[in-house]
């Protein structure tokens, strides 16, 4: 059974899941898009009311991980929460844990009061872009600069 562990991004098993996927993320970025930059997470941002973070797990572990954090304001605009470091190990992936986990992302993000999630890609992660696309996801002007991203997606919740 699949379970949702809300965790502080601080936690070692957080951390260790991060890790591997900054550099799951290093050894496969693009040459041509420079050098993959990591940011950890900073850990108020992933804590309620301003966001969660997420291990998804089974019997076996943690095998994926995500998070929201709540952006700054906008005037006129919706209250905003961006979706942060989705990623599924292999023994993961192909069995929905991506979109299961983005499911519970936009859920909490509902919870904690967003009217839009957004969140940044590359594009070299064609699925992942697939993913966003196929779970109502529209391509948006950046809201960021991340130098790591290549696409913008947002989502009206």
């Amino acid at each position: 059974m699949v379970e949702f562990v809300d965790v502080p991004v601080t936690d070692e098993r957080a951390h260790a899941m991060l890790l591997e996927y900054f550099a799951d993320r290093a050894a496969s970025f693009p040459a041509s898009h420079g050098e993959y930059t990591v940011t950890m997470p900073e850990p108020d941002r992933f804590t309620p009311p301003n966001g969660v973070f997420l291990l998804l797990t089974d019997a076996r572990g943690a095998f994926g991980c995500g998070g929201i954090r709540r952006l700054p304001a906008e005037e006129d605009q919706p209250i905003r929460f961006e979706v942060k470091h989705i990623w599924v190990q292999p023994r993961g992936r192909g069995i929905g844990a991506g979109r299961a986990m983005l499911a519970e992302l936009e859920s909490r993000a509902a919870a904690l009061g967003a009217g839009e999630v957004v969140l940044d890609t590359n594009a070299s992660l064609a699925a992942a872009g697939n993913l966003y696309r196929t779970s109502g996801y529209r391509e948006i002007a950046p809201y960021n600069d991340n130098p790591n991203a290549t696409n913008w997606f947002a989502k009206v919740i």
